[in-house]
This record gives structure tokens, C-alpha cells and sequence, in this order.
């Protein structure tokens, strides 16, 4: 993934009924070119809905790192 800005995660649904899935990641400035890129990305499905969300926005749990982060997993 290459780009300057934020890291944004997409979901997708392909269905009004389905959950959202979590699809992938995206760099952009800003949140409209995130939905932009995203749309770009990863339109090889007939999505019925699709969602950006900035990764830092997503706050662990029962984890001592946030979500989305690579490496070793703690119990």
C-alpha cells in the first residue's frame, strides 16, 4: 500500500442483509479520496454497500496493542 495520509480499513457488504466484511486497507489524505480509492480498490464484487473507517479509530479491547498491528500475539 502505497501513499501519503491515513491508513483507512474498508468494509463491504454485498447484500442489505449480509454483516459487513472487513475487505482491506487504504492510504489517502483524506476521507473522500479514501472512499475514492477504496471504491477503485476493490470493485471487482457488485457491492451493495461499502465503508471506510480511519484505522486509528479503532480502539483494542482485551488486547494490549490495537487492532490491525502485525507481529508476535500476546495472551
Amino acid at each position: 500500500m502505497s501513499g501519503d495520509g491515513r491508513i483507512y480499513e474498508v468494509f463491504a457488504r454485498k447484500k442489505r442483509a449480509d454483516r459487513f466484511e472487513h475487505i482491506g486497507a487504504v492510504a489517502a489524505p483524506n476521507e473522500q479520496l479514501a472512499r475514492v480509492y477504496a471504491w477503485q480498490t476493490y470493485d471487482e464484487a457488485k457491492w451493495f454497500e461499502m465503508t471506510v473507517a480511519p484505522r486509528d479509530a479503532f480502539a483494542a479491547v482485551n488486547r494490549p496493542q490495537a487492532p490491525f498491528t502485525l507481529g508476535e500475539a500476546t495472551t
